[in-house]
């Protein structure tokens, strides 16, 4: 399990593998040149310049070396030393140039991942149904893209650069040791024990990932509730501040907050242990080494400039290996987050095309809605609802609130599918035909006017920006009365009018969603109380623009105000999820029941 986790994480760099390749021929060139500096120039340094004598080399030694051994120990003293301040600037500068293309190519590959990761969560949530938004909520899904991409990206770019420079130090520093130890006659037994030592630091760093990802996953689960949080009431600040509410959120942003302090904490506590750990580790493989190498050298079994090479080398050695050590820790967060983004990445739609499904015809004679049940989470909404509507029909659903009306003309565009029962167009059930070709012949204006933060031209064009031309986009403006609050604007059809046309007024944002529908010119429309929260004034031009748009179209429509459908072709009366009345609005208010008594209610109050 754990290896197909990484072997998961990983693959999102195959698509980069050259980028990669790049990096890594840069981190072995980096370290190449720096341990040739380390370890090389000490030898010379130790032995023929600060020594009297000249450089010692094994019988063992391979016969390039002691040739070119030999070659050193003929140069002047005072010569060598500047030969080995050239060579050690030549080197530098080699590996410093290597050094920031590596970091910089696999900073880019970081990039590269996260890039692709954050596209491919988008596309997934552009094409998930609206049942698994209504049980993730937004802020949750915003953490996804925004604080999981983030470690991920923090495992390409940091983690796996520490991984792939420190595999790459070891292996290579690996090799230097053994180097030095056949060339310079270093006992093997001094190796061998130094080489024990290092692995036995794995048994705390692995029980300590065990514990540090059960801690990530509650961390990344705070984090999302943070954005849940900041989205909810920033989004709601009105609310939060008419009812006073300040502190409140507040307090229960600062318990939140608090949490992810301590949840940070524990991880920060048991990472930051592993650091002594190493080091004790490290400092206690030096020692030894230390220790014997030194007897040895004091008895003569080889020079002070190979040991301090074997030293130096087994140092360098140290250090990658601790470095790796701290990886796995920093794994667990990325691990953790790369599990929450695959189980987003593999959700299954609740709503999707069949295979092989048709596009469906334009709609020439009815929809049929025919023992249509729904239920949502095991939580019955809708029972035995059968309507009809033939083209150019006008049927209004009215009931009291909670009662399932919008629920019910929501099954209509497939935002949800019907538990049992069906919805058909011209006989076609809709679950049968491809979504878009559905979509395709439905407007929706709705009570809660969604709009972008874009220009009002973008807005009403939305769905066919390329298509449209500015013609036709005025045209649609004019008929939903639109036109002239749009030239008053400062920039006219190019205003930018806000997150969620902040910058507009609620008659405004309803004519431009109605502009939106004119110019999209559906055969079906679904109005949703479109007009229930605006003055009289404002109503009144909304209502205008909605009979123009309503005009040879098949239409179902929720009214709050029932006044708006007495001319509707039929109404049916929803309550507690079923039909309880059906008829015209003088069928209905002879009948007594519901609808009249909904339609005095009203009455009463607007005389009042």
């Amino acid at each position: 399990m754990a290896y197909n986790e990484y072997k998961r994480m990983f693959g999102y760099i195959k698509p980069h593998m050259s980028v990669f390749v790049v990096a890594l021929i840069f981190v072995i060139i980096a370290t190449v040149v720096g341990n040739a500096a380390s370890i090389g120039m000490v030898i010379p340094l130790v032995d023929r310049i600060l020594g009297s004598g000249g450089i010692i080399v094994s019988e063992r030694a391979p016969v390039f070396l002691q040739g070119f051994i030999d070659r050193i120990n003929g140069i002047p003293r005072l010569t060598l030393l500047n030969y080995l301040a050239l060579w050690l600037l030549l080197f530098s500068v080699v590996r410093e140039v290597c050094r920031y293309y590596q970091t910089y190519m696999i900073s880019d590959l970081g990039m590269r991942v996260v890039r692709d990761v954050r596209t491919n969560l988008y596309a997934k949530f552009m094409r998930l149904s609206l049942d698994y938004y209504s049980s993730n909520p937004t802020g949750k899904l915003v953490s996804r893209i925004m604080f999981d991409t983030s470690q991920i990206n923090n495992a390409i770019s940091q983690t796996l650069a520490d991984l792939v420079l420190n595999v790459a130090q070891l292996l290579i520093n690996l090799a230097m040791v053994i180097f030095v130890t056949v060339a310079f006659g270093i006992s093997w037994k001094l190796l061998v024990v130094t080489m024990v030592l290092l692995p036995l630091v794995v048994y705390p760093i692995s029980k300590i990932s065990k514990k540090l990802r059960k801690i990530s996953v509650k961390t990344q689960d705070t984090a999302a509730d943070i954005n849940i949080s900041l989205i909810e009431t920033i989004s709601g600040i009105r609310i939060v501040k008419a009812f006073s509410m300040e502190d409140y959120e507040i307090g229960r942003f600062k318990d939140i907050s608090n949490q992810f302090y301590k949840l940070s904490m524990q991880s920060i506590k048991r990472i930051t242990a592993l650091s002594p750990i190493t080091e004790l580790m490290g400092m206690a493989c030096a020692l030894i080494a230390i220790w014997f190498g030194v007897r040895e050298v004091i008895n003569g079994a080889y020079s002070a400039g190979g040991f301090v090479a074997f030293l130096t080398a087994l140092l360098l050695l140290v250090k990658p290996f601790n470095r790796i050590s701290r990886i796995p820790p920093q794994l667990q967060q990325a691990l953790a987050a790369s599990n929450r983004i695959h189980e987003i990445l593999n959700t299954i739609p609740g709503v999707q095309d069949k295979p092989d499904a048709p596009v469906l015809p334009v709609i020439k004679n009815k929809i049929s809605l025919e023992d249509v049940h729904f239920s949502y989470e095991d939580k019955p909404v809708l029972k035995d609802v059968s309507l009809e509507a033939k083209v150019g029909d006008v049927l209004a659903i009215v009931g009291p609130s909670g009662a399932g009306k919008t629920t019910l003309i929501n099954l209509i565009p497939r935002f949800y599918d019907v538990s049992k029962g069906a919805i058909k167009i011209d006989g076609v059930d809709i679950r049968d035909v491809k979504i878009d070709s559905l979509l395709g012949q439905i407007g929706v204006v709705t009570q809660e006017t969604i709009l972008f933060n874009d220009t009002v031209r973008a807005n009403i064009a939305y769905g066919h920006i390329d298509k449209m031309s500015d013609k036709k986009i005025i045209e649609a403006a004019k008929a939903a009365n639109a036109h002239d609050f749009i030239k008053g604007m400062p920039g006219g059809y190019d205003t930018l009018i806000g997150e969620r046309g902040f910058k507009l007024s609620g008659g405004e944002k309803q004519r431009l969603a109605i502009a939106r529908a004119i110019l999209k010119n559906p055969p079906i429309l679904i109005l949703d109380e479109a007009t229930s929260q605006l003055d009289t004034e404002s109503e009144r031009l909304v209502q205008g623009a909605i009979d123009r748009l309503m005009g040879g179209r098949t239409v179902f429509v929720i009214a709050h105000r029932l006044s708006t459908i007495r001319h509707a072709t039929q109404i049916a009366v929803i309550d507690d999820g079923t039909i309880a009345e059906r008829g015209t609005h003088d069928e209905l208010m002879k009948k007594g029941g519901t609808y009249k008594r909904l339609y005095d209610m009203q009455f009463a109050v607007a005389k009042h």
